[in-house]
């Protein structure tokens, strides 16, 4: 049986890459500092308790787990890759959750070696906010493709915004809520806002397939095989929860005049964002209908106390803006 050591684990992509590998037949173990409860307790799963940013514990989980894979799922600083990329040299495949954001150009759609990256300053690479994030990513990527001309087998993984069961940024969960709770919501800028999502469980399977498949070097988008705008994100979420919610879409204009900005509602972009996933699909991969995802992603919602609320405009707000504009 093939082992797997995954840097991270128990939030998010992290949790749902290690159900993925574990599914699959490996011998997972997990990585994490041990500060959140532990969604793994029986003995298939083993844990190593330790700080990823610390060389010594890097060291001492390839000693204990000797991995033939390792995903690092919390490599927020180039360095953190650099130093990774050099303690697991050997394993069959290291493979690094990188971002869409690493992205340094508009385009659409963008494209693993033919879009820029970002650029990234030595300040930038040691900067924790959410300016730094894509530089940080985009020379994290940069890092693997060094080692990988050292002859690491290391390989990068560009999800776009990812979505799905226990996601706690809540980004998504302010619009399953909204559909949930209201009949009528608005949408900024007529809903016509396209930022391409990816489902968390798609995403732990092209981290797998990556891993058994991919080629060292190599960066590989991850992203819904189709792109919804907004308004149609809402009208998914709508049959999902079997209701009829009215959208109103809104200018910047009006949003103004209620002291709002388009950017104040979650899963808004100005500009499209999506990345093509052909490169992905030639490994054998696909993503989950959108009717089945949302599916699992509202069931969860509704057993979870994560609204999103707080990372939108309140309800107050968005109401007297709808009784504005319809009366």
């Amino acid at each position: 049986m093939d082992s797997v050591l995954v840097i991270g684990g128990g939030r998010f992509i992290g949790r749902h890459t290690v159900t993925e590998f574990r599914d699959a037949g490996y011998d997972v173990t997990m990585l994490t500092r041990g500060r959140r409860q532990n969604p793994f307790t029986n003995a298939e799963v083993a844990h190593i308790e330790g700080d990823r940013r610390e060389q010594d514990t890097l060291e001492t989980a390839r000693e204990r787990v000797n991995p033939d894979v390792v995903v690092d799922c919390v490599a927020y600083f180039p360095e953190d890759v650099r130093v990774a990329t050099d303690v697991f040299a050997d394993v069959g495949a290291y493979v690094y959750i990188s971002s869409g954001a690493a992205y340094g150009a508009e385009r659409t759609p963008k494209r693993e070696g033919e879009t820029p990256l970002a650029g990234c300053t030595a300040e930038q690479a040691t900067t924790d906010s959410a300016e730094t994030y894509g530089p940080r990513k985009a020379e994290g990527d940069r890092e693997v493709f060094a080692a990988a001309e050292d002859g690491v087998q290391a390989m990068s993984v560009r999800p776009t915004v990812v979505y799905g069961p226990y996601d706690y940024t809540e980004r998504f969960a302010y619009w399953v809520d909204r559909v949930a709770e209201y009949d009528r919501i608005v949408v900024p800028s007529d809903g016509l806002s396209l930022w391409q999502m990816a489902y968390v469980e798609d995403v732990a399977s092209a981290l797998r397939l990556v891993a058994e498949r991919g080629t060292a070097g190599e960066a590989y988008n991850v992203g819904d095989e189709h792109a919804p705008t907004l308004r149609e994100w809402v009208d998914l979420l709508a049959r999902v929860h079997e209701t009829d919610v009215e959208t109103i879409g809104v200018g910047e204009r009006e949003l103004r005049a209620a002291g709002l900005a388009p950017d104040d509602f979650p899963i808004y972009r100005d500009s499209p964002h999506l990345l093509s996933t052909a490169k992905l699909r030639n490994l054998g991969w696909s993503s989950t209908p959108h009717e089945t995802a949302l599916a699992v992603t509202v069931a969860e919602h509704l057993e979870n106390d994560r609204t999103g609320r707080e990372f939108g405009p309140d309800r107050d707000t968005e109401a007297a803006l709808i009784d504005r504009l319809t009366e």
